[in-house]
């Protein structure tokens, strides 16, 4: 099976390649290219490879601009640094979407949903299946993965972009709107996600909402001591300048949360 990588950083496209191979053997690069305006050319002047490694932030913009100069009728395994595209990732033609530096568990994970989806697609078309719907396909490969959480989250320090870690986080919360999180060392950052989301996003092993306004890891809960209204009031390490009450409502889950 052919494969086209789509990246702009010959450091990447050495340790992706590199990575194939030792996942699949089988699968044999018939192409690099490292913009918008090559890959287009490069897809209109060649077979349709079966499976397009594409990093998102290219030298001359987005990748998502080839959707829309050429028809892609390959499968797409997107590959960036930043996780903020993974919800218009999967509006184009990809099954995956592969945060660097790219693991060899996940590029795994992610080459099986590939053959999985190839396989069944190879037998509809045996079949001559008129109902045969790849969108539709593609949604019951995606439910059929389990949910992944997010793993870092990308933060402005200064003049510079830092990405941290989700286990370097202590908790989340909110402050006149605005949403921060604070990291084990004490450290607070902004960042562009409103606690429904982060809940959403993060994963509840982890993570726990206690209130409209607080999400904690087990490890920041310091003390819980009982609080009016049946409630429980936390005391949280590193130190949290308001207030950290579970909602009555949230009490029940809460405890069997920090059971586990």
């Amino acid at each position: 099976m052919n494969v086209l990588i789509v990246e702009d950083e010959d450091l990447a496209v050495r340790k992706l390649r590199k990575l194939v191979q030792e996942v699949d053997p089988t699968l044999e690069v018939a192409g690099i290219t490292a913009s918008i305006e090559d890959t287009v050319a490069w897809l209109k002047n060649n077979p349709a490879p079966d499976l397009i490694f594409m990093d998102i932030e290219l030298a001359d913009g987005q990748s998502f601009e080839i959707f829309e100069q050429v028809e892609v009728n390959s499968t797409v395994i997107f590959t960036t640094s930043y996780d903020e595209y993974a919800l218009q990732a999967f509006k184009v033609n990809s099954i995956d979407y592969l945060l660097k530096p790219i693991q060899k568990d996940d590029l795994q994970r992610s080459l099986k949903k590939f053959r999985d989806l190839k396989v069944r697609r190879d037998e509809a078309s045996a079949q001559a299946n008129p109902a045969f719907n790849l969108d539709k396909l593609l949604r019951e490969l995606q439910l059929q993965q389990p949910k992944e959480y997010r793993r870092r989250f990308l933060v402005r320090l200064g003049q510079r972009l830092l990405s941290v870690e989700v286990q370097d986080i202590a908790f989340f919360f909110t402050d006149e709107r605005f949403s921060f999180f604070k990291t084990w060392n004490n450290q607070k950052y902004l960042i562009d996600y409103t606690l429904d989301e982060l809940e959403d996003a993060l994963d509840p092993g982890m993570f726990f909402r206690i209130n409209r306004g607080v999400i904690v890891t087990h490890s920041t809960v310091e003390q819980i001591q009982p609080y009016f209204g049946n409630r429980l009031s936390l005391t949280l390490k590193p130190v949290f300048e308001k207030e950290a009450i579970v909602s009555r409502e949230k009490v029940s889950d809460f405890k069997v949360w920090m059971g586990k």
